[in-house]
């Protein structure tokens, strides 16, 4: 049975003390949350504020990006043993937004991961297709591509610590949402590919979170597809009682 994996993207919202707040009044909300893994990717300036306001609680900390290289005159990037080093132990990987309006590809994407893996993080490696995409009945062979671009290249063992986020570029932020046999339907054609590269055991264990406009009022159907291992929430988790209705579904 694969655990669920419920994350918080907060995208570029919250300051320091903003962060604080939040997670002493989520922490109690879902003390009892041990079926799932519960993650919040604050921006980088807020991690270390992240991290010591969820130490001793079932909240892990996770990075919304990260450089594929250790360190060097690269400008305000971020490397991931710098994240591990103060704390986390999650990041986002190739979100959709990073590839809209920051241009990554598959193959940045791909060199992040095995950057995160090395660092010991766990990369959430997101994939989606645009509306366009959608439309035009191209769903499958976008995420066909993404997955054999970005993720088939790593080896079996890197990719039994990944876990893939399916974001239909769609849903987020536009107050359309894929309904849940939608979703479904996505990871399973992805858990196809996986099990088609890396063989059953593997793919069958792989967790795919469902990224669109994940709601407390929709989290449970969407959690009661068989091929949902979780979500990646935006907006709704920005809001401790919002998030923690989400986690206690």
């Amino acid at each position: 049975m694969r655990k669920p994996i419920l994350a918080g993207n907060w995208k570029m919202y919250k300051n320091a003390a903003e962060t604080t707040a939040f997670c002493e009044k989520l922490a109690p909300m879902i003390a009892d949350a041990a079926r799932a893994e519960i993650v919040i990717c604050p921006p980088f300036v807020n991690l270390s504020d992240a991290v010591a306001a969820t130490r001793g609680t079932c909240i892990e900390i996770g990075a919304q990006d990260v450089f594929w290289l250790t360190e060097g005159a690269y400008t305000g990037e971020v490397s991931a043993p710098m994240l591990a080093a103060v704390g986390c132990r999650w990041v986002i990987v190739g979100h959709s937004e990073r590839r809209q309006y920051f241009h990554e590809t598959d193959e940045t994407v791909l060199k992040k991961t095995v950057a995160a893996l090395d660092a010991g993080l766990k990369p959430i490696v997101c994939v989606g297709e645009r509306l366009e995409e959608r439309e035009a009945g191209a769903t499958e062979s976008v995420l066909g591509v993404q997955f054999e671009d970005g993720i088939a290249p790593l080896e079996a063992e890197q990719f039994a610590r990944i876990a893939i986020a399916y974001e239909p570029v769609w849903a987020i932020g536009t107050g359309k949402t894929a309904t849940p046999e939608i979703a479904a339907d996505a990871h399973r054609y992805l858990r196809g590919r996986m099990v088609q590269k890396f063989g059953t055991d593997l793919g069958e264990a792989c967790r795919i979170l469902y990224g669109g406009s994940v709601k407390p009022d929709s989290v449970k159907a969407l959690m009661a597809q068989a091929e949902i291992d979780g979500a990646l929430v935006g907006g709704a988790s920005l809001d401790p009682a919002s998030f923690a209705a989400i986690v206690n579904f």
